[in-house]
């Protein structure tokens, strides 16, 4: 595996911005969707859910928990960019999943002489941790267009979706 240097990120943009032909792309994503998705490097949103360039908000963290940033960008996306509809993705073998958060929020301040103020977001069941997502969003005032929200799992070994009644 080769690692990417700063430098290799710049030429690899030059060469991207070289080629660019999407100068107009209007801000609000033309599905009117937005997707909440971990940030696991094994997940290519766009490519695992057919997304080209200006057809979705992609929001990502750690376990795609919806939090209050990740409510704070959707309610952006809806009240100002027309957004209607969310996905979340969840994926296997997430590094969240079965993560104790008192234990490790502890770890980190044994570490770094403060406890983080955020909740890492630790579950027991990616299934059930997607429903209480979209029941987060579902009670969030913030969050005016909650009646198209659908809920997946994404597995790493084989790049499928399963859908989980959100």
């Amino acid at each position: 595996m080769t690692e990417t240097t700063d430098d290799d990120l710049l030429e690899h943009n030059a060469r991207y911005a070289a080629a660019f032909d999407r100068p107009d792309l209007p801000g609000p994503p033309r599905l009117a969707r937005a997707v909440v998705a971990c940030m696991d490097a094994r997940l290519d949103v766009a490519a695992a859910l057919g997304l080209d360039l200006g057809a979705a908000h992609v929001i990502r963290n750690a376990g795609g928990i919806v939090t209050d940033d990740v409510i704070r960008s959707l309610c952006l996306s809806q009240r100002a960019l027309g957004t209607r509809e969310i996905v979340l993705v969840h994926h296997t073998r997430c590094g969240v999943e079965g993560l104790d958060d008192e234990a490790f929020a502890s770890a980190v301040e044994a570490d770094v002489g403060q406890r983080p103020p955020w909740r890492f977001g630790g579950f027991a069941d990616v299934e059930d941790d997607v429903r209480r997502s979209a029941q987060l969003l579902r009670d969030s005032p913030f969050v005016p267009h909650t009646d198209h929200i659908r809920g997946f799992v994404y597995d790493v070994d084989t790049g499928r979706l399963h859908e989980v009644d959100a």
